[in-house]
């Protein structure tokens, strides 16, 4: 999610006040929250091209829209750029991908009640205009340029700095969509313990949801196409972080790493300031380029975060981004999926049993090799779906001893049920996507857009 600051919050006078402000994430267990959150892809019914920002069928159309069901509008320079509700945000991402940032909930059942809602509601506003939105990972046929930018100031200064620093940024930008579980930690310990399994795992959970094999209409001989851009994104700002695995690694570690991540802007006066490249410590000493003498408040701190996109964020909660974009059923099974290895502390301590061995070697070739091989990827004596039938295992347990029942008395194992699937054939969504393109399909990518439809 990306919007304006809502505050310019406290000035920041030291690096021990940004340690502090994670700390203050720590959370008993009766009080953590699952937060669920999707993107999609917005498309023209009668060509299926991507829905620009402006006109009567525009993404500015469908927000202005979906204020009738009570949400309250975000402007930038005039143009709604986002909504709220209560918890909920709705929010655009570059190339106008839809995203729902969901509430901070106490079960499964409430998210996928949520998400439910919300689809109900876009594909209402939707319908009147003749827009579709796409659940996938990577957009199957529209090419860079076809994509229109959406008018948000710090699109404009990360797309300039994007081109410099890899050569899938814009990809990244305006042909993904993804899924993603916010979870809570009780203390630093239990920070660092989540932090560390859930980035070991999260090859395993982009295999599981690997959900984009298509580029420009033609296969691309990966399963995730999302997930492999991220590899030639930003390397200051994206990857598995090793230094989360080395000893003393706590919060101030990783304030130290985000300080060290290069700025792309200051927000003042209703405007975006291109600094980047900028050194934030500048910023904290009253030396940035262009704002000599003044010095950062906590929401500049929290926009800085924001523009960090390694494969698990840590805020004042873990952010689990490995997975790509698809239907309904999977956006619960991502959270159900984490939340049972993470909210249960038995699930948590043999998945961290699991993972503590593995060597950085290790890390960084799935990190590599699974956006292209996924479950069959060669993993010490087996392979990655060995480990996703053990990991979705130690989920369905954890989420049994949770015991997190519906109105109907179901509790929350359900969800993963799609995933169980997926561990036990070692068929992935993508490689689904492929059988029908190469059958019933006929080497057309054109069922798709009414096949992954919401």
């Amino acid at each position: 999610m990306s919007r304006p600051p809502d505050e310019a919050g406290a000035p920041i006078e030291s690096r021990t006040q940004l340690v502090e402000d994670l700390e203050s994430g720590c959370t008993r267990p009766e009080d953590w929250r699952i937060g669920t959150e999707h993107e999609k892809f917005a498309f023209r019914l009668s060509d299926t091209r991507r829905v620009a920002y402006d006109g009567p069928d525009g993404i500015g159309a469908i927000l202005a829209g979906l204020t009738r069901f009570g949400w309250e509008p975000v402007r930038e320079r005039d143009a709604i750029i986002a909504l709220t509700q209560g918890g909920c945000a709705i929010t655009l991402e570059p190339g106008g991908q839809f995203e729902l940032s969901g509430a901070p909930l106490e079960n499964i059942h409430q998210t996928c009640d949520e998400v439910n809602e919300h689809l109900i509601q876009v594909r209402q506003v939707c319908g009147e205009l003749g827009i579709g939105m796409l659940g996938l990972g990577f957009d199957p046929v529209w090419r860079r340029d076809d994509v229109p930018w959406m008018p948000k100031g710090r699109y404009a200064i990360m797309r300039r700095w994007m081109q410099e620093k890899g050569s899938l940024g814009l990809d990244m930008m305006l042909r993904t969509c993804t899924v993603q579980t916010n979870l809570d930690f009780l203390d630093e310990a239990d920070m660092v313990e989540k932090f560390r399994v859930s980035l070991a795992l999260q090859p395993v959970a982009t295999a599981l949801f690997a959900n984009s094999p298509f580029r420009e209409g033609a296969p691309t001989g990966l399963l995730s196409a999302r997930s492999h851009v991220w590899t030639d994104t930003d390397p200051d700002r994206c990857g598995i972080l090793p230094f989360v695995f080395e000893p003393g690694f706590g919060f101030e570690r990783h304030v130290d790493y985000i300080l060290d991540v290069p700025m792309y802007f200051v927000y003042r006066d209703g405007i975006y300031h291109d600094v980047a490249g900028a050194s934030f410590r500048d910023f904290m000493a009253g030396r940035l380029p262009g704002f000599e003498g003044q010095f950062p408040h906590m929401g500049d701190w929290a926009d800085h975060m924001t523009t960090n996109f390694p494969e698990v964020r840590l805020k004042k909660y873990l952010e689990m981004r490995g997975a790509d974009s698809g239907p309904h059923r999977t956006i619960c099974a991502l959270s159900a999926y984490w939340v049972g290895l993470l909210y249960d502390d038995a699930s948590q301590s043999a998945a961290w049993e699991l993972v503590r061995d593995w060597t950085t070697e290790e890390h960084e070739m799935l990190r590599r090799d699974v956006p292209a091989r996924g479950l069959a990827t060669p993993f010490r004596d087996g392979t990655l779906q060995d480990i996703a039938r053990t990991t979705v295992s130690l989920a369905h347990d954890g989420l049994r001893r949770r015991a997190r029942l519906d109105a109907a008395g179901n509790d929350e194992t359900g969800y993963l049920e799609p995933l169980r699937q997926v561990a036990q054939s070692g068929v992935t969504p993508a490689e689904t996507l492929l059988e029908a393109y190469r059958s019933r399909w006929n080497g057309s990518v054109d069922p798709i857009w009414e096949e992954m439809r919401y």
